[in-house]
């Protein structure tokens, strides 16, 4: 009997061990290829868009709430804790190179989305949910619910940036009824999400209030939140189950960072982190590289340099070496993301919320 306990003792230390060791090396995986992205913001600070410098500042809030809860389990651990210290601090010296470069390059667009621009101001879960299938729209929309104009609009008002010195947490009928519409695919969805998780983190409460809908009479925000990620889990699951394409990449790990943000633990999977490390150009550590497109941005330049005043859509550019600014932020938010999740799974005192 007790040749038997021991011999579970064992089993249990052995599978400690392999289990402890691979999430090791899955978390040195991590911080590597974050270390190659941090390389990429630092030489292309100057021409990263305000989405792009966004998700990395969502990276730099997930890396020192890290290194601020890292579990004090052993050496290596303690050891890659440094190299996230390491990390926390090269993003800041870039942090500032790159709003300034926004600051000068679009003016107006800064001022309008400059209390994003603070990693003070994206907070990180405190506890895990996990979404519903039961939640999932019957039929979703094939096309975007809303342009980008108004999705900026709405969120100006609640960040009081539609004027100077503007009220904050302002909700107009017109942005309740796009921000909470159901059927949304892809990108509205996301930023349906981002609506809600944006006003709660500039501290709005009551974003529901006059919403005199009877068939919405309990939801709140959180419920719209479980709705959105649950509907972005199945796009996601659709989208690995047809294969992951170049067109259906960028949305596939917004949807990962976005609803990790919002606390739901279930998008992080191993295999979909493997996905996004598999992305990253070796060589220039950004994500969603294409070469052929270089030749082609030359051309797109001087474009731009006939046509000053043509807006460049914000939620993509395409950088001088081919690397996409929208997917390498979303990318590195995503992988931040993993890791402070990783670093909970290790500390037992972290327990769901449900």
């Amino acid at each position: 009997m007790r040749a038997a306990g021991h011999q579970l003792a064992a089993v249990l230390a052995l599978f400690a061990a392999v289990c402890c060791g691979s999430r090791a090396e899955v978390i040195d995986d991590i911080l590597s290829s974050l270390s190659r992205g941090a390389s990429f913001l630092e030489r292309q600070h100057e021409h990263i868009n305000l989405d792009g410098v966004v998700g990395f500042l969502m990276l730099q809030a997930e890396l020192k709430e890290a290194v601020r809860t890292w579990p004090h389990s052993d050496p290596v651990s303690w050891a890659q804790r440094t190299s996230a210290v390491a990390l926390v601090k090269r993003l800041d010296q870039s942090f500032d190179k790159a709003v300034a470069a926004l600051q000068q390059n679009d003016p107006k667009y800064y001022r309008e989305f400059e209390p994003l621009l603070s990693w003070s101001f994206w907070l990180i879960p405190q506890g895990w949910s996990s979404t519903d299938p039961s939640l999932v729209y019957p039929s979703t929309m094939t096309t975007e619910c809303y342009d980008e104009q108004l999705s900026d609009k709405c969120l100006t008002l609640l960040l009081g940036t539609w004027k100077m010195n503007g009220t904050p947490c302002i909700v107009t009928k017109p942005c309740r009824d796009t921000m909470t519409r159901f059927g949304c695919p892809h990108y509205s969805l996301s930023h349906q999400l981002l609506y809600f998780m944006i006003g709660k983190m500039r501290g709005c409460t009551n974003l529901l209030k006059g919403d005199t809908r009877a068939s919405r009479a309990n939801m709140t925000e959180r419920s719209y939140e479980k709705i959105f990620c649950s509907n972005m889990m199945k796009t996601n699951q659709d989208i690995i189950r047809d294969g992951l394409t170049e067109q259906t990449v960028d949305i596939f790990i917004e949807n990962i960072l976005i609803c990790g943000l919002a606390g739901f633990s279930d998008f992080y999977k191993a295999d979909w982190l493997q996905h996004i490390l598999r992305l990253q150009d070796e060589e220039v550590g950004c994500f969603g590289r294409d070469k052929s497109i270089i030749s082609q941005i030359i051309g797109d330049e001087l474009l731009e340099q006939l046509q000053p005043h043509r807006r460049v859509k914000r939620r993509e550019k395409i950088l001088p070496d081919g690397c996409s600014s929208h997917m390498t932020a979303v990318a590195v938010g995503a992988l931040g993301g993993y890791l402070n999740y990783y670093l909970t799974e290790q500390d037992i005192t972290k327990r769901p919320l449900s």
